[in-house]
C-alpha cells in the first residue's frame, strides 16, 4: 500500500537527542508553579460507574479518585514522576534508570498488575488510565512545560508503546502482511489512508529531521503484541521531516477497540459497571532538537466513543476529520495535520 509523495527527502541519520516523552527534564524546577486544570474531570471520572456497581465499590470509589487526584494536582505531579512510581510497581518494558530493579523479582513477589505486566503489556498503567490518573497527570505536565498556547495538546502514551518502531521513509506505510488471507483485509482496504502534515515550532518555522514515531491497532482492534497473527511491529513506524518539516505515511483510519480486560484492570471496570471502549486514536511521539517532545492521540471524529472514553484521554483539539481521497490506489481517505512543539 502507498507510493512515494514528490520531493519528499528522508535522512537516515540516528537522532543524537534522548528525550523522554512528556517528562520533566533535569534542571526545570515547578515547586510552587501552579496550573488551572479542568475542574470537572474528576467527577467524569466518578460519574462513569455504572448502576450495576457492586454496591460497597461504588461508595468508596468516589473518595479514592478525590484524593487521587487531589494529591496529583496539590503536588503537580509530572508524568516522569508518575512513571517512576509505575516502575516501582514493576515495569520490565521500561526501566527507570533511579528506580533499578535488577533483576526483576519473580513473579511470586508481584502482585496481580505485576504479573499481568510485560515488555508488551503494562497493567499497571492500564489500571492509573481507568481511574483517569495518567490523563490527568499529562495535562498537569502539559501546562507546566507550556510556552505557547500554539502548541498541540498532548495525551496519554497508553500502555502498548514499544519504543523501538523502525525508521521508514517518508511516503511509506506502516501496514504490513497485508493479503487477501488476512480476516481484516477488506476493512483496511476501505479503511486505508494517507496522512501528511508538517512538523512546526511555536513561531511557525518548519523543524528539519524531526522524529515522528505512529502507532495504530489492525482493524481488529489488537496491537500487533496481542495478536500472534500480525507481524513484529506492524502498525508502528518512524519517520523524519524533511527540510520543509514534512512528514507523510500510509496508515489506517482508527476503529474503536475495548481495553483488555483478562487482567485486573478488566475485573475493576467490571465491578464499576463500566464500559471498556476506546475511540479509535492513532498514536503519535513527535520530537526534535531543542524543542519537547509531544505525546498525543488523534481521534476519529466518526466514532461514537469519542464523547465517552474509557480512559478519559479524549481532548476536543485533537478529534480530526478524514477526507475522502481520489486518485490514490493506496489510500481511500487522507488526513492533514500539523503537530506544533514547543522549544525547550
Amino acid at each position: 500500500m502507498g507510493q512515494m509523495i514528490p520531493d519528499l527527502a528522508a535522512t537516515s541519520r540516528a537522532s543524537t537527542t534522548k528525550i523522554k516523552p512528556n517528562g520533566i527534564p533535569n534542571g526545570i524546577n515547578t515547586a510552587g508553579k501552579k496550573c488551572q486544570h479542568d475542574p470537572t474531570f474528576t467527577q467524569k471520572v466518578i460519574a462513569a460507574t455504572g448502576p450495576k456497581a457492586n454496591p460497597r465499590l461504588a461508595q468508596i470509589f468516589p473518595s479514592l479518585v478525590r484524593h487521587l487526584h487531589d494529591f496529583a494536582r496539590e503536588v503537580n505531579l509530572t508524568v516522569g514522576e508518575w512513571s517512576a512510581a509505575v516502575d516501582f510497581v514493576w515495569l520490565p518494558r521500561l526501566p527507570n534508570p533511579t528506580l533499578s530493579l535488577t533483576p526483576p523479582p519473580p513473579p511470586s513477589q508481584l502482585n496481580d498488575c505485576g504479573k499481568m505486566s510485560s515488555d508488551r503489556r503494562n497493567e499497571t498503567q492500564l489500571l492509573c488510565d481507568i481511574l483517569g490518573l495518567e490523563s490527568l497527570v499529562d495535562e498537569i505536565t502539559s501546562k507546566q512545560l507550556a510556552t505557547s498556547t500554539t502548541q498541540t495538546p498532548s495525551a496519554i502514551l497508553g500502555p502498548f508503546y514499544r519504543s523501538d518502531a523502525p525508521f521508514l521513509p517518508n511516503g511509506t506505510s506502516i501496514v504490513q502482511g497485508l493479503s487477501p488471507s488476512v480476516s481484516w483485509y477488506e476493512k483496511a482496504l476501505e479503511d486505508s489512508a494517507f496522512l501528511s502534515g508538517k512538523v512546526l515550532s511555536t513561531d511557525g518555522k518548519p523543524i528539519e529531521n524531526a522524529v515522528v514515531d505512529v502507532w495504530h491497532t489492525a482493524p481488529n482492534g489488537l496491537y500487533e503484541q496481542q495478536d500472534s497473527d500480525q507481524p513484529e511491529m506492524n502498525f508502528r513506524g518512524r519517520f523524519r521531516t524533511d527540510q520543509q518539516g514534512r512528514y507523510a505515511l500510509y496508515a489506517l483510519r482508527p476503529v474503536p477497540y475495548p481495553i483488555p480486560d483478562d487482567g485486573p484492570a478488566g475485573r475493576l471496570l467490571g465491578l464499576l459497571d463500566r464500559h471498556p471502549n476506546r475511540p479509535g486514536h492513532i498514536h503519535f511521539i513527535v520530537s526534535a532538537e531543542g524543542h519537547r517532545a509531544l505525546t498525543t492521540q488523534l481521534y476519529d471524529s466518526r466514532d461514537r466513543w469519542v464523547d465517552d472514553d474509557a480512559v478519559f484521554a479524549v481532548k476536543d483539539e485533537l478529534v480530526v476529520r478524514f477526507e475522502p481521497r481520489e486518485g490514490d490506489p493506496g489510500a481511500r481517505w487522507e488526513l492533514g495535520y500539523d503537530f506544533i512543539l514547543g522549544r525547550c
